[in-house]
């Protein structure tokens, strides 16, 4: 992995926090960030390097190869991001939904269009394939954002599927981890068990994570390895598909309270004249344009550097 200077490391966990802001939001995804944030396929190389031969390299080579091989000042930057955004902006960001929802889905919004337009453009080559494959991608993200969401399961094995497969969502971009929590029906078991600190159900979670990140990043790394175009056409059509997802206007139909925390289960989209209550049209729509802008304001910065 290429050499980095400690500020490099600064704007590492900067993107971090990006990432971890997106991921308190139900229906926005951290892997979306990353990779308009320019480091989701080392993310995925990073992640993909922790395997059983690296104890080999530790044994052998000694901790600071084994280190340089799993880019850990990388890891530890980003993560380190996510961390300090989970801790200090989830409460602030948990108040924009619950009060400012409208402006805060529209800021989203716009992000998360324009961030079709980047991703898109990284496919070198449109082909029926390509076609296809983002057709598909965002019409699976699409029903993903249309299910119903389970009753609350609580058993073992449920758990540690749950854990996998929201990590797997999380890295995917246009797909919210916390979403398929709830739609898994495990959002209020895992909630109940970090608030009440059951230390097994936890584990149990963490385990699944851990598998699902390994074993996704794997199959990630292999696919931009061998189909890049359709790689990126498939999660190009994910971020599309989402959008229904982050709508800003929308008519709620079912709330389910875990706690102290109100999740929205079932909700309708509609347009910003059929909207109960201020739509908050012209602000919204600035601040849409703000968060479309900011992707290729970004992206003119990271050119330049």
């Amino acid at each position: 992995m290429k050499a980095r200077r400690l500020i490099d490391y600064i704007f590492i966990t900067l993107k971090g926090m990006a990432m971890g802001a997106a991921d308190v939001v139900p229906g926005v995804s951290g892997g979306t960030i990353a990779f308009i944030s320019g480091i989701y396929e080392e993310l995925i190389t990073s992640i993909n390097n922790i395997n059983l031969s690296l104890f080999k390299i530790l044994k052998k080579e000694g901790l600071k190869v084994a280190w340089e091989k799993v880019n850990g000042n990388f890891l530890v930057a980003l993560f380190l991001g996510i961390f300090i955004s989970v801790l200090s902006l989830a409460k602030f960001l948990s108040w924009l939904l619950e009060n400012k929802p409208v402006l805060l889905w529209s800021f989203f919004f716009g992000l998360v269009l324009a961030s079709i337009f980047f991703v898109g453009k990284e496919i070198t080559k449109w082909t029926i394939g390509t076609v296809v494959v983002f057709i598909l991608g965002a019409a699976v993200a699409f029903f993903i954002t249309e299910l119903p969401p389970n009753e609350n399961v609580g058993s073992l094995p449920y758990l540690f599927l749950s854990g996998a497969l929201a990590v797997c969502a999380m890295i995917l971009p246009g797909i919210s981890g916390a979403f398929i929590l709830v739609l898994l029906g495990s959002y209020k078991t895992i909630l109940d068990a970090v608030h009440e600190r059951d230390i097994k159900i936890v584990l149990i979670v963490a385990a699944g994570a851990i598998f699902g990140l390994l074993s996704f990043a794997r199959l990630l790394k292999w696919m931009f390895n061998h189909y890049k175009n359709i790689t990126l056409a498939l999660l190009t059509g994910f971020i599309l598909g989402s959008l229904n997802k982050i709508w800003p206007w929308k008519k709620v139909l079912e709330t389910k309270t875990f706690g102290e925390k109100t999740i929205v289960v079932d909700d309708m989209n509609v347009w910003p004249t059929a909207f109960e209550g201020d739509n908050q049209l012209i602000l919204a729509i600035i601040l849409a344009m703000i968060g479309f802008s900011l992707i290729f304001i970004l992206e003119k910065i990271a050119s330049k550097k």
